[in-house]
């Protein structure tokens, strides 16, 4: 994993989540398959992997570049921009 510009830029210390699951799957009545928290904001959005792509949708819409995954046991974060794990 390596540091980008990014990171360097994140607020200090990460913010909370700001819900426990994707509230736009939630309102359309989908499931998400798994949990991204955006790393600038708090947002909790849903992986590619789910119907709605929210997450990625977030990043697109605020520029908010960086995600983190809300999986247990992992704890990877992904940059939208450099398309990369940080």
């Amino acid at each position: 994993m390596s540091e980008c510009p990014h990171v360097l830029d994140l607020p200090r210390p990460e913010p909370a989540p700001l819900s426990d699951t994707c509230v736009e799957c939630q309102a359309t009545g989908t499931h998400p398959v798994q949990l991204r928290i955006c790393l600038s904001c708090g947002h909790v959005g849903c992986c590619d992997s789910s119907p709605g792509r929210h997450a990625t949708q977030h990043a697109e819409q605020e520029e908010h570049p960086v995600m983190r995954t809300l999986e247990q046991g992992e704890s990877w974060r992904w940059c939208f921009p450099d398309g990369s794990i940080v």
